[in-house]
């Protein structure tokens, strides 16, 4: 069964115009310090006297400023290991000079069950993150690699992202990797990006804000009304016609913070 969110707008409404919001919240708050706040991609630090500099072309202003990018919240410094039984698993290379302890970091980074890779003999390794996005109006996010940001060492493979609306499906996000070469480790630092978040809108020049949304009520009893759908159900892309009938009018509500809206920085 395949579906599509409808991007028309309902009868006798005029056409959306101006920026479209997009919301963000942590689903924890143990800890969330450690999360930054999704930020604007811009070369901000390259090039920008001359007048043809590529850091002043329109197009590529225009395409970065459609771009958000996730930054990792803690160092991750990780081997492949498999066991006495051969079941794969992860090893902290960092130990006991490791900034997370090796519980904590168990808890959020996994290697999936092997009957699920992709690809044989190329793991699959998740980390949780508590980043959440939704909107009021039909938008899309894509999660995608970070592609603007130069690595002096290059991670063993690669990830993958999705992309799935934002409008009916908000749930927590997570940075999902394919080991090619699992003998190479992962090294990450805190504050690198993860990824970038690009949303996709029905009007293509409309621009995006991303604002910091309460919890409120009605967002907690509609996350509640949808999470865990994919432990029980194998494609969950035809339960959104069923969760756009229950989900309230309004969902973001931006949080008020002295000294700010509580936007995303840039």
């Amino acid at each position: 069964m395949e579906f599509s969110v409808r991007f028309d707008n309902a009868p006798g409404t005029p056409p959306r115009s101006g920026p479209v919001q997009v919301g963000w919240f942590l689903t924890e708050e143990a800890g969330a310090v450690i999360y930054d706040p999704p930020e604007r991609v811009r070369s901000t630090e390259l090039n920008r006297t001359h007048a043809k500099s590529a850091s002043r072309c329109p197009a590529v202003i225009n395409l970065e400023s459609r771009y958000f990018v996730i930054k990792c919240p803690f160092d991750i410094n990780i081997g492949f290991v498999r066991d006495e039984k051969g079941k794969p698993g992860l090893r902290n290379l960092s130990g006991e000079a490791s900034a997370i302890r090796g519980n904590k970091l168990g808890q959020k980074l996994h290697v999936t069950n092997e009957s699920e890779w992709r690809r044989k003999d190329v793991p699959t390794i998740q980390l949780s993150l508590p980043y959440v996005f939704v909107s009021d109006e039909p938008v899309y996010i894509n999660q995608v690699s970070p592609f603007m940001h130069y690595r002096r060492e290059q991670l063993p493979g690669t990830i993958f992202g999705g992309r799935f609306p934002i409008n009916v499906w908000p749930r927590p996000l997570m940075w999902a990797f394919e080991w090619a070469d699992p003998s190479k480790p992962i090294v990450l630092r805190r504050g690198e990006p993860l990824f970038y978040a690009q949303f996709e809108t029905w009007s293509p020049d409309r621009p995006v804000t991303v604002v910091e949304a309460e919890k409120t009520p009605e967002l907690k009893a509609y996350l509640e009304h949808i999470s865990g759908a994919v432990n029980y159900v194998n494609q969950t892309f035809s339960l959104f016609e069923a969760a756009e009938r229950v989900r309230p009018e309004t969902l973001v509500k931006p949080v008020r913070r002295r000294g700010g809206t509580g936007g995303a920085p840039g």
